[in-house]
């Protein structure tokens, strides 16, 4: 809130004993008519003051340098009453004189702070609010940002008040240099820190974001999904391994169901219901999203739930497919990949590309009943699914041959009708 009246002034405030000329500099903060005064910890002869204008008098490098604290000191006072007023508090001296005997400073410390944020998200992944991936997430965010502050200023955890816009682009440059992260990967663990950071400016730790002027922005990366053939050579492989067979099965149920492997590992037999056709459908909630998804069985999906409705683990776990943990999926679909022939990247995700583009867009499926099946809360993120293959662009294209060779011979018939008239 605005302040009726404001005043800052420096002055000589005279010993007891008045045996020498030194006296301490002191600050004196009016606000609406009430002054209060406070000792800047610095001295000055007072033969070398003028009392009017509250500085030192002269051009030595001693005054030059005591007027330049002085006017710093003010500037500092005046950011302090704007963020104040920013932030809507009421402006007093006792405010401004806590601000300048440093009591309104933070000793919050970046990393204990981060500490107790992962703590709380530990808590609720317990209470399934959170995928435990996203909490492992920023423990590893959480250690790149110590290791950093380690590694440039030799500390084991900073102030908040330390961090600036500087911070943020050095932090930029060592996650792209030292830790050799990806562009991408890089200001995904910066948006996770910036949540720390937030979470201190809402707790009143900071005043403002010091990262407010730092703009990074992501390289669309173009994902592609298995084509039909690679999809077929994957699904019609033997596997000698049980191991290697399993997880290619919940792979290829994933490419025809479109779930998620955090989804897939959570699914449950009372998942699979009955749909308005009367055929079985995965009616679940998504763990990323919240948003429900109802998706319509095929039947090699349905063939794949079927094989394994007597395996020990779906059995003690209630589930439709016996899941590994996410890295070993990923680790076992490089050999699958390697054994099917198949030299594109295999993960669990890609499954998901496969769903959203090999099966259902590219066989007529409408985006937006795509987009409801991936329970996507917008079309956007679903077209960045839509990677269409050669042979639907080729067999529209065929379409639209037919479409202008038609065109034209109706032209050419017309014309020779009107020759011939």
């Amino acid at each position: 809130m605005l302040e009726k009246s404001y005043g800052l002034n420096f002055f000589l405030k005279s010993p007891k004993k008045k045996s020498t000329t030194s006296r301490y500099i002191y600050l004196r903060v009016t606000v609406d008519g009430i002054p209060k005064e406070t000792s800047t910890k610095r001295n000055w002869d007072a033969r070398r003051w003028d009392q009017d204008a509250g500085r030192a008098i002269g051009t030595k490098e001693d005054a030059r340098t005591l007027n330049f604290f002085l006017e710093a000191l003010i500037t500092k006072i005046s950011q302090f009453k704007t963020d104040l007023i920013n932030a809507g508090k009421t402006i007093t001296t006792d405010e401004i004189l806590d601000f300048v005997k440093g009591k309104t400073v933070s000793k919050s410390k970046v990393l204990e702070e981060f500490q107790a944020h992962n703590d709380e998200m530990h808590e609720l992944v317990e209470k399934k609010e959170f995928a435990k991936g996203t909490h492992t997430r920023y423990v590893t965010a959480r250690s790149h940002v110590q290791e950093f502050i380690l590694y440039k200023y030799k500390k084991d955890d900073l102030e908040f008040r330390e961090l600036n816009y500087e911070f943020v682009t050095d932090y930029e440059f060592y996650l792209k240099t030292v830790r050799n992260c990806s562009h991408n990967t890089t200001l995904k663990y910066i948006s996770n820190f910036k949540k720390i950071v937030l979470r201190a400016v809402a707790k009143e730790i900071i005043p403002k974001d010091p990262f407010a002027l730092f703009k990074g922005k992501k390289i669309k990366i173009k994902k592609y999904p298995l084509t039909r053939v690679e999809l077929d050579l994957i699904e019609n492989k033997h596997f000698t391994s049980e191991r290697l067979a399993t997880i290619r099965d919940i792979f290829i149920f994933q490419c025809y169901t479109g779930l998620a492997y955090i989804d897939v590992f959570q699914l449950k037999n009372e998942d699979i219901k009955q749909g308005v056709d009367g055929k079985l459908w995965i009616m679940s909630r998504r763990q990323k999203t919240k948003s429900n998804t109802d998706i319509p069985l095929l039947p090699k999906a349905i063939e794949i739930m079927e094989k394994y409705k007597n395996h020990p683990v779906c059995i003690e776990r209630g589930s439709v497919l016996p899941v590994r943990s996410n890295q070993k999926m990923n680790a076992y679909l490089s050999e699958v990949a390697e054994l099917s022939k198949v030299y594109s990247t295999l993960n669990t995700h890609k499954a998901r590309r496969t769903f959203a583009s090999t099966i259902t867009l590219n066989n007529g499926v409408s985006l937006h009943v795509v987009k409801e099946m991936l329970g996507h809360h917008s079309i956007k993120q679903t077209e960045e699914y839509a990677i269409t293959e050669q042979e639907s662009i080729n067999k529209e294209m065929t379409q639209l041959r037919e479409r202008l060779f038609e065109g034209h011979e109706q032209r050419n018939n017309h014309s020779q009708q009107s020759i011939n008239q």
